[in-house]
Formats: structure tokens, C-alpha cells, sequence
């Protein structure tokens, strides 16, 4: 007899009595022959017994699995009998009957620190001739379930004992390290233990370590570990690549994201979908959707076809954009092709049609999501009560509520300062205080946004006497004002021509910390045009520009009309000029002033509308509302030319611009200052050195003020000798000092 036998026969004796085999027998022969008679043994069945049947059924797999099925939810299965059938089951490489077992000891078992199920394991272990695999595998369970510390506990009572866990276990450790989001320094102290004990890392550790570092947040750590990889000839895989790929992306390094994925290739990998994918989204995320159409064209040169996390992405992306139109097409191919939009995708798209005002279109997409058995979240429901505040349906917006709190979400504060804000936008500022109360009967306390809103609120209403008693109430609360706050109640005291009041605010403001925005100074230089105190005016835009903030369309139209409220005209166009050629004038300043002149009322209309597709560069949609005029018999003015010149200029259709420049010529016009410098500009830049000649000479032809003569012979001189920027520096200096033509 062999000392194995002998050992297990020995054991056999110590472990069950005869009565203990005999029952063993007979489960044995029920298992075998009538598996369903086992219930009757149940209640006389004893731990004993268990142990002899699986030591005796060790090596038949079919008999195992049967006789665990039934054990498992009976007294006699203990946690000893539980560690015998792991042996057995690992033994068999039936590793997931093994780790579901595993699983429920660790759960099921009083063992604080897995000292005693390692202890069972270990007196069980030579029963089965079993192998150190199984202590991997229990450690992979325990950090599974997150029981980190009982992990590396088995580890090391492994260790002592003679028993050499391996790879899996320090993996399995320091993958539930970085899924319980430790500090990574920990993982670093598990992968240098591993080191110590002369495991050796596999590209899964590292895969890993690299996944954790770059988690959170720390690339350069994370690079580190992808250089160790190399240096020590452990192969990286697509894995490495993609979690990479994907931290670089969200450190808005998507340059370098794309030099990893070439990379990839020069390794002889190919990228997956998920590559894709992961670059698609670091695009969108940065506003780049023009190049997702690059990705998208490669990926399907390799074969891969977007799947609904491409479609997800883009369709949000889209969205996010502001290109609704095309998030639509999308969302179209989407269903079309069999994919399901997630939560966050119809979340986007009913963000997107309330943000266009369509609510019937928003409603839509929130019943899809019932259709398709997809459940709103807080956030789905949060917007579209916005959409409805935003177009003042309060009684809608109230529906949702309630379908809100009935599907178990309870109104966060941001979904009641939505509310709030609907109120005060409808003037209803005594209910939006009643929305606060119930708020605070709810557990709620008003922040900054509540207060800030019903202050604002009061203030248009001209009830200043009660936004200030709320401004009040906020300090006493310690809630801070904040700019927002201070503004609202700065244009309340100037609507109200309490000036001297709205600057010791201001200077209120200014004690309290608090920087004043750009509202808050166009209020003020708002205030001080209206009193004809155009000094102290245009002092705030010199100090609103020294705190680095750039007045906007609206500051400049105050300042401008300012100037011509007190007859000051030259020099509001002097400014106008001014800021246009310094590049700092928003564009809408610009085209405003060059349908200035454009009178009639339905004429003007129509301008207005080639404006706003050269403000946005849509200029195909220009074009054909400017053919359109010529096909009614509408001809055209300086007002339009002007407009459509400049668009195309600014959209670098320097041959366009060109033809319609000569066209307006030809038809007796005199194109606007602002019209001939972007003209010049353009022809200059892309080397069109006829047609800018052209353009000089005619420029230079309707200059009839004398002052403007030596002028003209400076840009003559330069334009001969070659020198174009000298002479485009001369034609700013001329339309600045309102020599050009429609600049004075």
C-alpha cells in the first residue's frame, strides 16, 4: 500500500465512523441510480458522511457536481466539506463551480480575517492531491468580492506554510485595489511584494497597475509601468493601448492618443472597436467632431462597424455641439440598424430639442424611452422640466414633477432653482418663494442659484425693496452674494436711476471680495451713458479691459450709442473702426454696422438673415437667400453687398468676394471701410496681387478729401515697391482717421 493510500485511509477512519460510510454508500448509489430519493437522507446526512462521499467520489466529475447541487444548501455541507469539494473542483479545472463556492464560504463564513478557511484548506489539502492553484483561486474570490485585506491574508498564510501563490492571486489583488479606488500607492506596495517574492508580472499585471495609475489621473505613472512592460520583453496588447489611449484622451491629449494607436500598428496590433471607440468619444468630449468622420471612415476600412456605444457617443457628442440635426441623422442610422440609444443618449437628445424649443419633440423621445423599456433618470426628468420652465409651460413642467416623484426621484435643488427661475421669468416671483418653503420643508436650504434667482426676479419686477430684504436673509444664512447677485441688484438701482446707490454697491462688491463681470460693468457703463457721463463710461471699459474681461456686442453698442446720443458720431464709428481692425469687435458689431444703412424695414429683414448665415459661415445658405433677391426682382444694396463680401472674406472664398466686390462696383456702389479692408486683407493673404491692385486703385479713386493726399501717395508708393503690409497699415491708419469711403 502506498503512503498516499495509506494517508487517505487513515484519514477516511478518522473522519467517519462505519455509520458514516454506510450513508456515503447509499448517497453514492442514489446519486448514481436515483438521484431524486436523496431528500430522504438528508436530515440523518453528517458532515462525516459528506467528507467520505467526496474523498471516495473524488475522481468522478459527473458524481461531484451532482452530489454539490444537492448539498449545497444543507447543514451538513460545512465550511470544512465546502474546502474538500474546492480541492476537487480545482483538481478538475472547474473553475467556476470552484469560485462560486468560494464566494459563498467567504460570504457565509464567520472567519474575520480567512484564517480559519485557510486552515481548512490546508488540513484538506493532501486528502485530493491538490495543487497551490487552489489557494488562487480562493484569493481571486475574496478580492472579487472585494475582501482585499482576507485576500492578502491567504496570501501570506500561503507563503508561511509552504504554499507558493501565484500570479493570479497578487493580480486578483491589485485588480480589486483599483475597482475599490485605494490609493494606487497601495497597488504599487502589492506589485513590489510580488517582485520581492519572485512572482513575475505578466502583461495582465501590468495591465492592470497601468489602469490604476491612469484612473486616477496619474498618466506619467501609468507610462512608467508601459516602458517597465517593454523593458522587461513583456509584450503589451490592445488592452494597454486602449486604457492608454483613453487617459490621454481624457487629458485632453488626443494628439497623442492617435500617435498610440499609429503605434499600435508599428507593434504589429491591431486596433478593435474599442480603440475607436475610445478615440471617438475623446473627440467628442473636446468638441473635434469634424475629425470623428476621419475615425469612423478607418474604422470601417479595417472591417468594424459602429456598435451603440459609437452611436451613443456621437449622438451626444452632436448634441453637446449644438448640431442637433445631425445628432437626429444619427440616432436615425441608429434604430434603423437594430441598436437600442441608451438613457444618456435619449438624454441628450431631449436636452438638445428643449434647448430648440421643441418640446413635442422632446416628448417624443421621453415616451421612445418608455417604448423601448428604458427608465428615465433624475437627470432625463430635470430636463425636460427645464425645457418646459424655459418656454414658461409651468403646468407642464409640474406634469413631470409629479411622474418625477411618483417613479421614486425626489427633486433635487438643482431641479427646484429650475423651477424657481421659471417662476421669476414669468414675473411670479411671490410663488418661486413658495417653491423655497417647500424646499426647506423638505430638507432642502436655498444655495446661491435660489437666492441669486429671486433677488433677480424682484429686481425686474422693480420690488427692490424685497430683493434686498432677500439679500439680507442670504448673508444671514451664510450664503455669500456672488457676482450674479450683486449685478442683478446693481441694473435694479440704475433701471431706477439710482446711480449714486449702484456705485457704492459696486464698491460694496469690490469690498467683499467679489469681481465684478462683464454684466455688472455694461450695466454701469450702461447707467453712465444714459446720465450723458460718457467719460466715466469709457473709464470702467478701460478698467473692465485691465481685469481681462472683453466687453461683448452689448458693451460696445451702449458705448457706440452713447457717442451718437450726443451727436458724437465720428467718434463712435472712429471706435467702431478701431476695435474692428484690432480684431477684438465681436462679428455681430460688424454686421450690424454694415446694414446700418438699410432702411426698409422687410429689406432689412432679409439682410438680417445673410447676416446671421455669414456670422455662422454658412455660406452656401447665403448665397442662395442673396439669388434668391435677384430671382424677385430684388436688387440688391450697398447694405447686402457689404454683408455678403465681408462673409465670404471671413469664410476664405477670396474669389467669390472678389466677384461680388466688382459686381458692386459695376452697379454704382461704394463698398463700406470695414468691406474694403477684409477685401484687402483676403487678397493680400492668398497672393491675389492683380485683383488687390485693383482694389487699391478703386479705393484710392473715391478718396476726395484732401487731408487723405498724402495718404494716398504713401499706399501708392508702398503698393509699387511691393510692400503690402506698409500699405495695408496706411489704409487702417486712413479708416481710422474716417478718410475711406463710409467711415466718416
Amino acid at each position: 500500500m502506498s503512503f498516499l493510500t495509506f494517508h487517505i485511509h487513515r484519514s477516511l477512519s478518522s473522519l467517519s465512523s462505519a455509520a458514516d460510510a454506510l450513508l456515503a454508500d447509499k448517497a453514492l448509489t442514489f446519486l448514481k441510480r436515483h438521484p431524486y430519493h436523496l431528500n430522504s437522507l438528508s436530515s440523518d446526512f453528517t458532515p462525516e458522511a459528506a467528507s467520505c462521499l467526496l474523498l471516495k467520489s473524488q475522481n468522478d466529475q459527473i458524481l461531484i457536481l451532482k452530489f454539490l447541487k444537492w448539498a449545497q444548501p444543507h447543514p451538513f455541507f460545512t465550511p470544512r466539506c465546502k474546502c474538500l469539494t474546492l480541492h476537487i473542483l480545482t483538481k478538475f479545472k472547474l473553475y467556476k463551480s470552484a469560485q462560486s463556492l468560494a464566494e459563498d464560504l467567504a460570504v457565509n463564513t464567520s472567519d474575520e480575517k480567512g484564517n480559519f478557511i485557510f486552515q481548512c484548506l490546508k488540513e484538506t489539502y493532501h486528502l485530493c492531491a491538490s495543487s497551490s492553484s487552489v489557494f488562487d483561486l480562493v484569493v481571486k474570490s475574496y478580492a472579487h468580492l472585494k475582501l482585499i485585506d482576507k485576500a492578502l491574508n491567504i496570501v501570506n498564510l500561503a507563503k508561511f506554510n509552504g504554499f507558493m501563490p501565484g500570479v493570479l492571486s497578487y493580480n486578483a489583488i491589485l485588480d480589486a485595489v483599483v475597482r475599490c479606488k485605494k490609493p494606487v500607492r497601495f497597488a504599487e506596495e502589492v506589485f513590489m511584494e510580488m517582485i520581492r517574492n519572485g512572482v513575475s508580472p505578466n502583461v495582465f499585471t501590468y495591465n492592470i497597475l497601468i489602469r490604476g495609475f491612469c484612473s486616477a489621473g496619474n498618466l506619467d505613472m501609468g507610462l512608467q509601468f508601459f516602458s517597465e512592460m517593454e523593458r522587461k520583453s513583456c509584450l503589451p496588447n490592445v488592452v494597454t493601448y486602449n486604457t492608454l489611449i483613453d487617459a490621454h484622451c481624457k487629458l485632453k491629449k488626443i494628439d497623442d492618443a492617435f500617435k498610440l494607436l499609429r503605434a499600435m500598428a508599428l507593434k504589429g496590433l491591431e486596433p478593435n472597436l474599442i480603440s475607436y471607440n475610445v478615440l471617438i468619444n475623446g473627440l467628442c468630449r473636446e468638441g473635434r467632431m469634424k475629425e470623428t468622420s476621419e475615425v469612423l471612415g478607418e474604422m470601417n476600412q479595417k472591417g468594424f462597424f459602429p456598435d451603440e456605444v459609437t452611436y451613443n457617443t456621437l449622438v451626444n457628442g452632436y448634441c453637446k455641439d449644438g448640431n442637433f440635426h445631425q445628432a437626429l441623422v444619427l440616432h436615425t442610422d441608429m434604430v434603423r440598424n437594430g441598436l437600442t440609444p441608451n438613457v444618456i443618449t435619449y438624454t441628450s437628445l431631449i436636452n438638445s430639442m428643449c434647448k430648440a424649443g421643441n418640446m413635442n419633440r422632446a416628448m417624443e423621445f421621453f415616451d421612445q424611452m418608455h417604448v423601448r423599456g428604458l427608465r428615465p433618470n433624475e437627470r432625463t426628468y430635470t430636463t425636460l422640466i427645464d425645457g418646459f420652465c424655459q418656454q414658461g409651460l409651468l403646468n407642464e413642467a409640474f406634469r413631470v414633477l409629479s411622474e418625477m416623484s411618483r417613479n421614486g426621484f425626489s427633486p433635487s435643488l438643482v431641479t427646484y432653482n429650475i423651477l424657481i427661475k421659471g417662476h421669476c421669468m414669468l414675473g411670479r416671483v411671490e410663488e418661486a418663494l413658495k417653491i423655497i418653503q417647500d424646499m426647506v420643508g423638505k430638507g432642502l436650504d436655498p444655495d446661491l442659484v435660489s437666492y441669486s434667482t429671486i433677488i433677480s426676479g424682484f429686481c425686474k419686477c422693480q420690488d427692490l425693496e424685497k430683493a434686498f430684504q432677500m439679500k439680507q436673509e442670504m448673508v444671514e444664512k451664510q450664503v455669500k452674494p456672488d457676482a450674479v447677485t450683486y449685478s442683478s441688484l446693481i441694473q435694479g438701482l440704475c433701471e431706477q436711476s439710482r446711480l449714486t446707490e449702484a456705485c457704492d454697491l459696486f464698491l460694496e462688491m469690490l469690498d467683499a471680495g467679489v469681481s465684478p463681470d462683464e454684466f455688472t460693468y455694461t450695466t454701469l457703463i450702461y447707467a453712465y451713458c444714459r446720465e450723458g457721463d460718457i467719460k466715466k463710461a469709457f473709464l470702467l471699459h478701460d478698467e473692465m479691459v485691465q481685469k481681462g474681461f472683453l466687453p461683448d456686442v452689448v458693451t460696445y453698442s451702449v458705448l457706440i450709442n452713447g457717442l451718437n446720443k450726443q451727436a458724437r458720431t465720428r467718434e463712435a464709428k472712429r471706435l467702431l473702426l478701431k476695435l474692428f481692425y484690432d480684431e477684438s469687435v465681436p462679428s455681430d458689431v460688424t454686421y450690424n454696422t454694415l446694414i446700418e444703412n438699410c432702411g426698409n424695414i422687410e429689406f432689412k429683414s432679409v439682410v438680417a438673415l445673410i447676416k446671421g448665415f455669414c456670422m455662422k459661415g454658412l455660406m452656401n445658405e447665403a448665397d442662395q437667400v442673396f439669388e434668391s433677391m435677384l430671382q424677385r426682382n430684388h436688387n440688391p444694396n450697398e447694405s447686402v453687398y457689404n454683408v455678403i463680401i465681408h462673409g465670404h472674406c471671413r469664410g476664405g472664398n477670396v474669389q467669390k468676394a472678389y466677384y461680388l466686390y466688382k459686381e458692386m462696383v459695376n452697379s454704382g456702389f461704394v463698398p463700406h471701410t470695414v468691406t474694403i479692408i477684409a477685401l484687402v486683407k483676403a487678397l493680400f493673404k492668398v497672393g491675389k496681387m492683380d485683383e488687390l491692385s485693383q482694389v487699391i486703385a478703386n479705393t484710392l479713386r473715391s478718396c476726395k478729401l484732401t487731408d487723405a493726399e498724402l495718404a494716398k501717395v504713401l499706399v501708392e508708393i508702398n503698393h509699387k515697391e511691393g510692400n503690402m503690409d506698409a500699405a495695408l497699415n496706411v489704409l487702417i491708419e486712413m479708416a481710422k482717421d474716417g478718410l475711406l469711403p463710409n467711415s466718416g
